[in-house]
């Protein structure tokens, strides 16, 4: 009497006539496989642009900030017995260089609580990073406005 199942479950046939279980033995793997490859090339970028920003040269310009924004990010833990997550905020600030350019830099050294938007003064920036800004209160008009 044929049930229709192969004769083991993990070599023949497979399960039904048409072997999905052979493919599901093979499309798991390569999957998982694929999943660490991008895991692992994520933390490789990472690092990478970690490394040209700590190298990037200091560069001090006079600035407005025109904008600040956060991202919040959020990473779930589990393992045998316990599931707990986490999360990271990340700080960005927006600045208007004397020519009208703008780029938004990550906020590293913690100045997010301690700018507002609309001031002006002279920040320094290494490479993606904001590390340091030094407001200047408006006495006269030697340095253009924005």
């Amino acid at each position: 009497m044929d049930t229709g199942f192969g004769s083991s479950p993990f070599g023949g046939g497979g399960f039904g006539p048409s072997g999905g279980f052979d493919f599901m033995f093979t499309l798991v793997p390569i999957l998982i496989v694929i999943g660490f490859v991008v895991v692992i090339a994520l933390f490789v970028a990472n690092g990478a642009r970690y490394v040209k920003n700590a190298r990037s040269p200091r560069d001090s310009r006079y600035v407005k900030i025109v904008s600040k924004r956060m991202k919040v990010g959020h990473t779930h833990h589990s393992n045998d017995d316990d599931m707990h997550s986490s999360s990271h905020t990340y700080y960005y600030i927006t600045l208007e260089f004397e020519n009208g350019e703008r780029k938004e830099f990550l906020d590293v050294k913690n100045l997010y609580g301690l700018v507002a938007e609309g001031d002006v003064g002279y920040a320094a920036i290494q490479g993606d990073w904001i590390v340091a800004f030094e407001r200047q209160i408006p006495q006269g008009q030697n340095r253009p406005q924005f």
